[in-house]
């Protein structure tokens, strides 16, 4: 029974990078191209914030898993998966996990820094991912996955730089760190079927196996900070 879970768990993630919606039917190659080619003329989108409003962009592993967490978060506005780090202007998927593009799998969040820090967003991406395993998380392997805070202002860099710091002295995880911490370059949305992902798609066999036990967990360890 674990071989045939590990297998179903696989299988989606193979699936899930041919650029195709896990929970419905494999569409046909011409019709995921002309998917593709729509979201290319999609221009980068800039970072617009309402009053008082405090951005932060985090790579960590698949975005269906990143967004079901953030969303959550109290303080949150919004989350958006898309990509960041590379060097193609309005990237596909089928690219991104070919690992032709440079980018990393990301959430763009929006939040109110009088509801949740930056801090505290940092200590939900640490958690929540496996900060020491280069350009992977779990059966996710390739740049794609790589953990990584882009971060906006140079406070935000400090802080970053500064928390890493702290866990590896403390030896929090088992082995050094290894999550990049850079300038926040560019960022395009996700094709629209990658948003909320979990919420649209809670009963696909990735969200089961994969998602879900994520978000569980996270729901017990953070409970007080919940929406």
């Amino acid at each position: 029974m674990k071989h045939l879970l590990l297998y179903l768990v696989v299988a989606m993630w193979a699936t899930a990078c041919q650029g195709q919606p896990a929970s419905q039917p494999k569409a046909s190659v011409a019709s995921a191209s002309m998917t593709e080619t729509a979201n290319k003329a999609l221009p980068q989108t800039p970072v617009q914030l309402p009053p008082g409003m405090a951005v932060a962009t985090f790579g960590n592993g698949c975005f269906w898993c990143t967004e079901a967490v953030f969303a959550e978060l109290k303080g949150v506005v919004s989350a958006t998966s898309g990509y960041s780090g590379g060097f193609v202007k309005n990237p596909a998927y089928r690219e991104v996990c070919a690992g032709r593009t440079g980018h990393a799998e990301v959430l763009q969040i929006v939040y109110d820094p009088k509801q949740v820090s930056f801090d505290k967003l940092l200590e939900v991406f640490w958690q929540t991912h496996d900060p020491t395993t280069l350009n992977r998380q779990g059966a996710d392997v390739g740049t794609q996955y790589r953990s990584a805070v882009f971060y906006h202002t140079d406070e935000q860099r400090q802080v970053a730089e500064a928390y890493k710091q702290r866990l590896d002295a403390a030896k929090a995880f088992s082995a050094p760190i290894v999550t990049e911490i850079t300038a926040f370059s560019n960022f395009y949305p996700a094709e629209d079927y990658h948003q909320e992902y979990f919420k649209l798609n809670g009963d696909a066999p990735y969200c089961q196996f994969v998602v879900r036990p994520k978000l569980e967990k996270f729901r017990k360890v953070f409970a007080a900070d919940l929406k």
